[in-house]
């Protein structure tokens, strides 16, 4: 499971970025969205690595982010007692880690709104401009993803 967000805007930017942004439901900066780790998604990632951060995220940090800004429809917060009254899960937690074990969809949870809004992170992005590697706050971040999203939550 791959947690993706968007960094950068798209003023100025080609259609095929823009559209594949759009595909993988990011419209704004700051927005993070759960990919299941499949060949197709992989491409969409690696066309608009150049303006998101992505990277496989831990059970304990996707529980932390769908606590706190995992939203039903009507802007209703996604509570561990929704989950056990529409699901097969016990709560939060066991729903995050079916996620990173792939034995559960984010589509389980009926009327949750995919994209979670993050606030910007703590002490801000380094530079928008370059890579993760180079020092910057775009591409790939593997495991250091979940820094970012605690910086984030």
């Amino acid at each position: 499971m791959y947690a993706v967000v968007q960094v950068r805007g798209v003023v100025k930017t080609g259609r095929e970025i823009r559209d594949t942004l759009k595909m993988l439901r990011l419209h704004h900066v700051n927005h993070c969205v759960l990919i299941p780790d499949t060949p197709a998604y992989l491409g969409m990632i690696r066309k608009v690595k150049d303006f998101v951060a992505y990277g496989e995220v831990d059970a304990e940090m996707l529980a932390t982010i769908l606590r706190t800004r995992g939203r039903l429809k009507g802007n209703q917060k996604l509570t561990d007692e929704y989950v056990r009254e529409h699901t097969r899960f016990a709560g939060i937690d066991e729903y995050a880690k079916a996620l990173c074990n792939n034995e559960a969809d984010i589509h389980d949870i009926p009327d949750m709104k995919p994209v979670m809004r993050l606030h910007p992170p703590r002490k801000g992005y380094k530079t928008t401009k370059r890579t993760f590697q180079q020092g910057g706050a775009l591409g790939y971040y593997g495991r250091e993803i979940n820094s970012l999203l605690y910086k984030m939550r």
